[in-house]
């Protein structure tokens, strides 16, 4: 008699892809990353301890002066710029006038202020990409600032375009041409830097 034998069952194979292309995700961890003129960057690991101390001494500078006139975000926060620009920048500022566009997802449109803090592996888009869309869509002031210099690049648009305000370092005080409030002690700021070689 004859037996046919069976084949073995084929198995599944897992899918390391959603269907729409992007990697399959792990629900318990939060992904972080930026969308900059449509190349997606991904944070694979988190500000050094220095950066994080000069945001929170920038933040509580900002808090203590201007939080009458306007909201002050910290990251990680979204801000949507359109399609391919959607940014997690270190600190923004949103004159009341200008917070309809803070939704409880995301800043969707220019805030008025943008602070964003250099590191080795986002300094590129910060000072050229990130710098270009945030003049396009119509931020009014974005500050760089340096941990390993101790400065801050100080940029105001003037008629759309940024135009470099001022540098200031150790010994300034950081004021703005747009903003009143804005009174920022420099030694204060980079207090907790890490020191420059």
């Amino acid at each position: 008699m004859f037996v046919e034998k069976k084949k073995p069952a084929e198995r599944a194979k897992e899918q390391l892809e959603t269907y729409e292309g992007e990697p399959s995700r792990n629900p318990f961890v939060e992904e972080r990353y930026e969308i900059v003129e449509g190349v997606r960057y991904d944070f694979l690991t988190a500000p050094v301890v220095s950066h994080q101390r000069i945001l929170a001494a920038m933040f509580r500078a900002m808090d203590r002066i201007c939080s009458n006139d306007g909201i002050l975000l910290f990251a990680p926060i979204d801000v949507y710029l359109d399609e391919n620009n959607r940014f997690q920048p270190d600190l923004v500022y949103i004159a009341h006038d200008n917070a309809s566009i803070l939704t409880e997802q995301r800043i969707e449109g220019a805030p008025d202020l943008v602070a964003e803090i250099l590191s080795p592996s986002t300094s590129s888009n910060d000072k050229i990409r990130k710098k270009r869309q945030y003049e396009r869509h119509g931020v009014q002031e974005y500050w760089i600032a340096d941990p390993t210099h101790r400065t801050v690049d100080q940029f105001v648009s003037r008629g759309g375009k940024f135009e470099l305000h001022e540098t200031y370092g150790l010994g300034d005080t950081l004021t703005s041409p747009l903003f009143g409030c804005v009174e920022i002690d420099m030694n204060e700021l980079f207090a907790n830097a890490a020191p420059a070689d």
